[in-house]
């Protein structure tokens, strides 16, 4: 009644492991902590919390920019939440300014929230996707 299988079972999980899997793996968020200062240009696809303080391009899935944290660069990434001090332009798919963030520079987004006390000195340029050129419906005028 209660005996064993007498076949081996198949893991649940469809999906073949050990090194040969395909696939991706996570993506783990990166620190740059608060007694951290790098120059140079920081590049990744997943999460980066910053709390030091960086002179140099980023380009990153998610910047989250805690008090501490400091940016004098140019700033791309899919979204940038901002506590600390950005000297320099944003590029992002959704930008929020929290009341501590100081931003001294020019952000394009399609989504920007700036709380109360946040110092933003700058423009702020929605980013519109450009429309495909259409075929003309009206020919035009032979010379």
């Amino acid at each position: 009644m209660f005996s064993k299988p007498t076949k081996p079972t198949k893991p649940v999980s469809s999906r073949p492991e050990g090194p040969e899997a395909p696939g991706r793996k996570p993506i783990l968020c990166s620190l740059i902590a608060e007694n951290v200062s790098m120059v140079g240009d920081l590049t990744s696809e997943g999460e980066v919390q910053l709390d030091g303080a960086v002179r140099g391009d980023l380009k990153v899935g998610h910047l989250s920019i805690g008090e501490t944290g400091q940016v004098e660069g140019t700033v791309e990434a899919e979204t940038v939440e901002i506590r600390g001090r950005v000297v320099g332009t944003i590029a992002a798919r959704a930008v929020r300014l929290y009341a501590s963030a100081k931003v001294d520079g020019d952000i394009t987004h399609t989504q920007i929230a700036i709380d109360a006390g946040a110092h933003f000195s700058g423009r702020s340029v929605k980013f519109v996707p450009p429309i495909p050129e259409q075929l003309s419906l009206v020919p035009e005028a032979a010379e």
